[in-house]
């Protein structure tokens, strides 16, 4: 077995990094450090035989796999034959049994450690120019994904009360914090899908973090009660009616009131699904902070919305993953989302060299890009660290050049175009009702008699 710092697991993390920027003087270049991969294997106490699919190269494969235009497993290991064919060592095996069990004994915690570490050196490492009045802003999104249909996710993930036992599927709570200036995703939470638990902003409140969100329809604004700041802008935060999610000795601990300012604000362009909304914050101070500035605030909160931070982990590995592979695990989410980290690591280096916000660049031009250059990197960049050097300037300015301008008053209809398929729907358990085409593929219509499998190629089955 091999321990982290062997000769073999430095040249790995070397060609980690160098397939991400991850090597070089610039800024940005060490938030995949060793020392930072080096000690989480030394936490969670991870050693490995010596094998080829050992946890740098899966992690390598898996952030590949997760970025490539084809995610399929086989295409990772024909990247990885590739590779050891250009180094000059024997092919492994073209099946992808080994690399499917390799992903399942990749650590979890590893994962999930080196997302957490990555976003928070991106994060602390940004231009102060790119924050908010100076101030560092961090976005709270969440989503849920549908996992498929199987008793281990069944009893992780449970569905709905409100649906009956067989016919829903498992739901899973995706919850992430992200840093607004640069995009990277702070951490990550997974759980079952469930109501919420207590008010998010008292808990805010109560560790001195100021907050910004919209004023649900679950409570109305009286701006003729509190402290007056304005038209539309007063101080009150009445205590509500105890909801059910909660029982009533948590409801009486709550305080009567919290000192939160409500301001309604107006969309002054078309197209908007809401044209007035009420923004609750803990900024008191209406001179300091006006009312514009919180509406601009909430505009650039819900662009950040859009981009894909939550959206990477949800529509790419919660429901498109689900048609192409019959498992969804946290350890899949959280390659997604260290993927995306890296990438943003990329654009900060872009933005950092050519002056402009991060989050004016790309992050499709990033993915498309890098996947251009990575071969290339990985052929020329090894043995020779000015022509390394020289790639990733080129890489860095070709970057730089696709630029996405500031659109957040985009507007489509909320109408689907494409018509549903003609198919019943299934009001069973799915292996019941597989079940159920067994037993009716065993009589067709040319033989008319039991049969466990009928010897016609194509014959149309009784129902």
């Amino acid at each position: 077995m091999r321990q982290p710092f062997s000769g073999r697991f430095r040249w790995e993390l070397g060609f980690l990094r160098r397939q991400f920027l991850q090597d070089g003087l610039r800024p940005f270049a060490d938030v995949l450090s060793a020392d930072l991969v080096g000690r989480t294997l030394a936490a969670i106490g991870t050693a490995w035989y010596d094998r080829i699919y050992t946890p740098l190269v899966t992690l390598w494969l898996f952030l590949g796999q997760v970025l490539s235009p084809d995610p399929s497993c086989r295409a990772a290991v024909a990247r990885l034959n590739a590779d050891r064919a250009a180094r000059g060592l024997r092919p492994c095996s073209a099946r992808t049994g080994a690399y499917c069990q390799a992903r399942q004994r990749l650590p979890e915690r590893l994962v999930a450690e080196l997302t957490r570490q990555t976003g928070r050196a991106l994060d602390a490492g940004s231009d102060p120019t790119w924050r908010w009045k100076g101030r560092r802003v961090y976005v709270y999104d969440g989503s849920h994904a549908s996992m498929p249909d199987t008793p281990e996710n069944q009893a992780e993930y449970p569905q709905p009360d409100t649906q009956k036992p067989g016919l829903g599927f498992p739901l899973a709570r995706l919850a992430a914090v992200f840093s607004l200036a640069c995009g990277a995703v702070l951490d990550l939470a997974i759980g079952r899908y469930a109501g919420k638990g207590q008010s998010e902003l008292g808990m805010l409140k109560q560790r001195g973090i100021d907050s910004v969100c919209r004023l649900t329809c679950h409570r109305k604004a009286d701006f003729r009660r509190g402290w007056r700041l304005g038209a539309g802008d007063h101080v009150e935060w009445p205590k509500p009616n105890k909801p059910r999610s909660i029982d009533r000795e948590a409801y009486a601990a709550l305080p009567a009131s919290l000192t939160v300012r409500e301001t309604r604000v107006r969309g002054r362009a078309g197209g908007f699904r809401t044209r007035a909304l009420v923004v609750a914050t803990t900024l008191l101070h209406a001179e300091a902070v006006t009312a514009g500035e919180l509406a601009q605030l909430y505009r650039e909160r819900w662009s950040a919305g859009t981009r894909p931070a939550v959206a990477e982990a949800d529509a790419a590995d919660g429901r498109a993953a689900v048609a192409r592979r019959r498992s969804w695990s946290a350890r899949s989410c959280g390659a997604h989302i260290l993927a995306y980290n890296l990438i943003r690591a990329i654009a900060a280096q872009a933005a950092t060299e050519h002056d402009v916000e991060p989050r004016s660049i790309s992050f499709k031009a990033v993915v498309q890009t890098l996947e251009a250059f990575q071969p290339v990197i990985a052929r020329r960049g090894e043995h020779n660290t000015a022509v390394l050097r020289e790639l990733y300037q080129r890489l860095l300015d070709a970057v730089a050049g696709h630029r996405v301008g500031d659109r957040p008053d985009r507007y489509e209809p909320r109408r689907r175009k494409r018509r549903p398929k003609p198919y019943d729907r299934l009001m069973k358990p799915r292996h019941e009702a597989k079940r159920a085409i067994l037993k009716a593929f065993g009589r067709c219509r040319r033989h008319s008699s039991d049969t466990p499998r009928c010897r016609a190629a194509t014959h149309t089955v009784l129902r």
